[in-house]
Protein backbone atom coordinates (compact mmCIF):
# COMPACT_ATOMS: atom_id res chain seq x y z
CA UNK A 1 0.00 0.00 0.00
CA UNK A 2 1.42 3.42 -1.00
CA UNK A 3 1.59 6.08 1.69
CA UNK A 4 0.13 9.50 0.80
CA UNK A 5 1.03 12.84 2.32
CA UNK A 6 -1.55 15.47 3.27
CA UNK A 7 -1.23 18.94 1.76
CA UNK A 8 0.06 20.30 5.09
CA UNK A 9 2.77 17.67 5.30
CA UNK A 10 3.65 18.29 1.66
CA UNK A 11 3.99 22.03 2.31
CA UNK A 12 6.26 21.41 5.27
CA UNK A 13 8.30 19.02 3.14
CA UNK A 14 8.74 21.67 0.45
CA UNK A 15 9.87 24.23 3.04
CA UNK A 16 12.36 21.79 4.54
CA UNK A 17 13.63 20.89 1.09
CA UNK A 18 14.05 24.58 0.20
CA UNK A 19 16.01 25.21 3.39
CA UNK A 20 18.18 22.17 2.73
CA UNK A 21 18.99 23.41 -0.77
CA UNK A 22 19.83 26.87 0.57
CA UNK A 23 22.14 25.40 3.21
CA UNK A 24 23.80 23.16 0.65
CA UNK A 25 24.43 26.13 -1.66
CA UNK A 26 25.90 28.10 1.23
CA UNK A 27 28.20 25.25 2.20
CA UNK A 28 29.31 24.86 -1.43
CA UNK A 29 30.17 28.58 -1.66
CA UNK A 30 32.20 28.40 1.54
CA UNK A 31 34.06 25.31 0.41
CA UNK A 32 34.76 26.76 -3.01
CA UNK A 33 36.50 29.70 -1.35
CA UNK A 34 38.48 27.52 1.04
CA UNK A 35 41.91 26.11 0.45
CA UNK A 36 41.27 22.98 -1.69
CA UNK A 37 44.18 21.15 -0.08
CA UNK A 38 42.91 21.37 3.51
CA UNK A 39 40.92 18.14 3.32
CA UNK A 40 42.55 16.64 0.24
CA UNK A 41 44.19 13.25 0.55
CA UNK A 42 46.12 11.48 -2.16
CA UNK A 43 49.25 11.55 -4.26
CA UNK A 44 50.08 12.87 -7.71
CA UNK A 45 52.82 11.29 -9.82
CA UNK A 46 54.27 13.51 -12.55
CA UNK A 47 56.90 12.39 -15.05
CA UNK A 48 57.75 13.34 -18.64
CA UNK A 49 55.81 10.24 -19.74
CA UNK A 50 52.58 11.22 -18.02
CA UNK A 51 50.74 11.82 -14.74
CA UNK A 52 48.82 9.54 -12.39
CA UNK A 53 46.65 10.05 -9.31
CA UNK A 54 47.10 7.52 -6.50
CA UNK A 55 45.55 6.91 -3.14
CA UNK A 56 48.10 7.15 -0.35
CA UNK A 57 47.95 3.37 0.17
CA UNK A 58 48.75 2.82 -3.50
CA UNK A 59 51.69 5.23 -3.26
CA UNK A 60 53.05 3.43 -0.20
CA UNK A 61 52.88 0.09 -1.98
CA UNK A 62 54.49 1.51 -5.12
CA UNK A 63 57.31 2.93 -3.00
CA UNK A 64 57.75 -0.39 -1.19
CA UNK A 65 57.97 -2.36 -4.44
CA UNK A 66 60.63 0.02 -5.76
CA UNK A 67 62.62 -0.23 -2.51
CA UNK A 68 62.54 -4.03 -2.53
CA UNK A 69 63.61 -4.08 -6.17
CA UNK A 70 66.49 -1.73 -5.38
CA UNK A 71 67.61 -3.92 -2.49
CA UNK A 72 67.71 -6.88 -4.84
CA UNK A 73 69.65 -4.77 -7.37
CA UNK A 74 67.13 -5.45 -10.09
CA UNK A 75 66.85 -3.47 -13.33
CA UNK A 76 64.01 -1.02 -13.75
CA UNK A 77 62.28 -3.39 -16.17
CA UNK A 78 61.68 -5.75 -13.23
CA UNK A 79 59.97 -2.92 -11.36
CA UNK A 80 57.83 -2.17 -14.41
CA UNK A 81 56.70 -5.81 -14.59
CA UNK A 82 55.90 -5.82 -10.87
CA UNK A 83 53.82 -2.65 -11.17
CA UNK A 84 51.87 -3.91 -14.17
CA UNK A 85 51.15 -7.10 -12.24
CA UNK A 86 50.11 -5.30 -9.05
CA UNK A 87 47.80 -2.93 -10.93
CA UNK A 88 46.03 -5.81 -12.64
CA UNK A 89 45.84 -8.12 -9.64
CA UNK A 90 44.76 -5.69 -6.90
CA UNK A 91 44.83 -2.15 -8.34
CA UNK A 92 47.90 -1.92 -6.09
CA UNK A 93 46.04 -2.33 -2.81
CA UNK A 94 46.93 -4.82 -0.10
CA UNK A 95 43.62 -6.69 -0.24
CA UNK A 96 42.74 -9.54 2.10
CA UNK A 97 40.56 -11.37 -0.44
CA UNK A 98 40.60 -12.61 -4.02
CA UNK A 99 39.88 -15.54 -6.29
CA UNK A 100 39.90 -18.68 -4.17
CA UNK A 101 42.62 -18.08 -1.55
CA UNK A 102 44.45 -15.28 -3.39
CA UNK A 103 45.69 -12.47 -1.16
CA UNK A 104 47.64 -9.25 -1.10
CA UNK A 105 49.10 -6.91 -3.68
CA UNK A 106 50.04 -9.68 -6.12
CA UNK A 107 47.14 -12.01 -5.24
CA UNK A 108 49.47 -14.78 -4.15
CA UNK A 109 47.94 -18.02 -2.88
CA UNK A 110 49.01 -19.79 0.31
CA UNK A 111 47.81 -23.08 -1.18
CA UNK A 112 50.26 -22.65 -4.07
CA UNK A 113 53.30 -22.21 -1.88
CA UNK A 114 53.56 -18.41 -1.85
CA UNK A 115 53.62 -18.28 1.93
CA UNK A 116 51.30 -18.01 4.90
CA UNK A 117 48.44 -15.51 4.89
CA UNK A 118 50.17 -13.19 7.35
CA UNK A 119 53.33 -13.21 5.25
CA UNK A 120 51.56 -12.52 1.96
CA UNK A 121 49.70 -9.59 3.53
CA UNK A 122 53.09 -7.96 4.16
CA UNK A 123 53.95 -5.94 1.00
CA UNK A 124 57.70 -6.28 1.63
CA UNK A 125 57.40 -10.05 1.77
CA UNK A 126 55.04 -10.33 -1.19
CA UNK A 127 57.23 -8.08 -3.37
CA UNK A 128 60.28 -10.16 -2.49
CA UNK A 129 58.44 -13.35 -3.41
CA UNK A 130 57.30 -11.87 -6.71
CA UNK A 131 60.81 -10.77 -7.66
CA UNK A 132 62.29 -14.10 -6.57
CA UNK A 133 59.97 -15.83 -9.03
CA UNK A 134 60.49 -13.24 -11.77
CA UNK A 135 64.28 -13.56 -11.90
CA UNK A 136 63.87 -17.28 -12.57
CA UNK A 137 62.03 -16.50 -15.82
CA UNK A 138 64.52 -16.87 -18.66
CA UNK A 139 65.28 -13.57 -20.42
CA UNK A 140 62.46 -11.84 -18.55
CA UNK A 141 63.91 -8.40 -19.35
CA UNK A 142 63.51 -9.04 -23.07
CA UNK A 143 60.02 -10.49 -22.87
CA UNK A 144 56.87 -8.39 -23.34
CA UNK A 145 55.70 -7.15 -19.95
CA UNK A 146 52.50 -9.21 -20.11
CA UNK A 147 54.41 -12.38 -20.95
CA UNK A 148 56.91 -11.91 -18.13
CA UNK A 149 54.14 -11.20 -15.62
CA UNK A 150 52.16 -14.22 -16.78
CA UNK A 151 55.20 -16.46 -16.39
CA UNK A 152 55.15 -15.60 -12.69
CA UNK A 153 51.42 -15.37 -12.03
CA UNK A 154 50.09 -18.12 -14.33
CA UNK A 155 46.78 -16.28 -14.51
CA UNK A 156 43.74 -17.39 -16.46
CA UNK A 157 43.77 -13.94 -18.07
CA UNK A 158 47.47 -13.45 -18.71
CA UNK A 159 46.86 -10.96 -21.52
CA UNK A 160 45.42 -8.48 -19.00
CA UNK A 161 48.81 -7.29 -17.71
CA UNK A 162 49.84 -5.63 -20.97
CA UNK A 163 47.45 -2.64 -20.93
CA UNK A 164 49.00 -1.47 -17.63
CA UNK A 165 52.52 -1.13 -19.04
CA UNK A 166 52.38 2.62 -19.68
CA UNK A 167 51.18 3.38 -16.14
CA UNK A 168 53.78 0.98 -14.78
CA UNK A 169 56.53 2.89 -16.58
CA UNK A 170 55.30 6.20 -15.15
CA UNK A 171 55.40 4.69 -11.66
CA UNK A 172 58.83 3.15 -12.12
CA UNK A 173 60.34 6.43 -13.34
CA UNK A 174 59.03 8.18 -10.22
CA UNK A 175 59.45 5.65 -7.42
CA UNK A 176 62.88 4.34 -8.43
CA UNK A 177 64.18 7.90 -8.16
CA UNK A 178 65.05 8.22 -11.84
CA UNK A 179 62.80 11.29 -12.11
CA UNK A 180 63.38 13.62 -9.11
CA UNK A 181 60.53 15.12 -7.07
CA UNK A 182 57.97 13.27 -9.16
CA UNK A 183 55.62 12.35 -6.29
CA UNK A 184 53.66 14.79 -4.14
CA UNK A 185 51.23 13.62 -1.44
CA UNK A 186 48.67 15.69 0.44
CA UNK A 187 46.60 14.81 3.48
CA UNK A 188 44.67 16.64 6.22
CA UNK A 189 46.94 18.07 8.91
CA UNK A 190 45.85 17.72 12.52
CA UNK A 191 45.48 20.89 14.60
CA UNK A 192 48.04 19.44 17.00
CA UNK A 193 50.41 17.40 14.83
CA UNK A 194 51.97 14.34 16.40
CA UNK A 195 55.73 14.28 16.66
CA UNK A 196 57.39 13.02 13.50
CA UNK A 197 58.47 9.40 13.86
CA UNK A 198 61.52 9.67 11.62
CA UNK A 199 63.40 6.85 13.33
CA UNK A 200 60.47 4.48 12.89
CA UNK A 201 60.21 5.48 9.23
CA UNK A 202 63.90 4.80 8.72
CA UNK A 203 63.60 1.41 10.42
CA UNK A 204 60.75 0.34 8.15
CA UNK A 205 62.52 1.69 5.08
CA UNK A 206 65.60 -0.34 6.03
CA UNK A 207 63.46 -3.46 6.13
CA UNK A 208 62.45 -2.92 2.50
CA UNK A 209 65.59 -1.29 1.11
CA UNK A 210 68.42 -2.55 3.26
CA UNK A 211 71.10 -0.05 4.23
CA UNK A 212 69.70 3.47 4.04
CA UNK A 213 72.80 4.89 2.40
CA UNK A 214 72.90 7.36 -0.48
CA UNK A 215 75.68 6.30 -2.87
CA UNK A 216 73.93 7.99 -5.79
CA UNK A 217 71.48 10.81 -6.49
CA UNK A 218 68.98 8.33 -7.92
CA UNK A 219 68.98 6.22 -4.76
CA UNK A 220 68.62 9.37 -2.70
CA UNK A 221 65.51 10.27 -4.65
CA UNK A 222 64.15 6.76 -4.20
CA UNK A 223 64.48 7.24 -0.43
CA UNK A 224 63.00 10.74 -0.55
CA UNK A 225 60.06 9.53 -2.63
CA UNK A 226 59.46 6.58 -0.29
CA UNK A 227 59.44 9.06 2.60
CA UNK A 228 56.88 11.34 0.94
CA UNK A 229 54.61 8.38 0.21
CA UNK A 230 54.83 7.37 3.89
CA UNK A 231 54.70 10.90 5.33
CA UNK A 232 51.15 10.60 6.66
CA UNK A 233 51.88 7.24 8.29
CA UNK A 234 54.90 8.55 10.21
CA UNK A 235 53.82 12.14 10.79
CA UNK A 236 56.51 13.58 8.53
CA UNK A 237 56.13 17.25 7.59
CA UNK A 238 59.40 17.74 5.73
CA UNK A 239 61.59 15.64 3.44
CA UNK A 240 64.78 17.23 2.09
CA UNK A 241 67.33 15.98 -0.41
CA UNK A 242 69.75 17.43 -2.96
CA UNK A 243 68.78 21.05 -2.37
CA UNK A 244 65.04 20.43 -2.65
CA UNK A 245 62.50 20.15 0.18
CA UNK A 246 59.04 18.58 0.22
CA UNK A 247 56.24 19.82 2.49
CA UNK A 248 52.47 20.11 2.29
CA UNK A 249 52.94 22.85 -0.31
CA UNK A 250 54.93 20.56 -2.58
CA UNK A 251 58.58 20.44 -3.63
CA UNK A 252 60.59 23.66 -3.37
CA UNK A 253 64.22 24.56 -3.92
CA UNK A 254 66.19 25.15 -0.76
CA UNK A 255 68.91 23.30 1.11
CA UNK A 256 72.27 21.79 0.33
CA UNK A 257 72.58 20.44 -3.21
CA UNK A 258 74.36 17.16 -3.80
CA UNK A 259 73.56 15.97 -0.29
CA UNK A 260 74.60 12.49 0.77
CA UNK A 261 71.61 12.03 3.05
CA UNK A 262 67.85 12.41 3.06
CA UNK A 263 66.57 14.51 5.97
CA UNK A 264 63.21 13.74 7.58
CA UNK A 265 61.30 15.79 10.12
Amino acid sequence: MRRSFSRAVLTIGIIVLTLAVAIAVGVYVLLSKADPLVDAEGCVVKTPKGELDLDIEQARIAATIAAVGERRRLPEQAIVIAYATAIQESKMYNVSYGDRDSLGVFQQRPSQGWGKKKQIMDPVYSANRFFAALVKVKNYQKLPVAEAAQAVQRSAAGYAYGPHENNARILSAAFTGRVPRAVHCTFPLKETPAAARAEEAQRDLTRALGAVSVPSIRRGWLIATWSVAHAQQYGLRRVAFDGITWSAEGWKNGGKAGSTRVELS
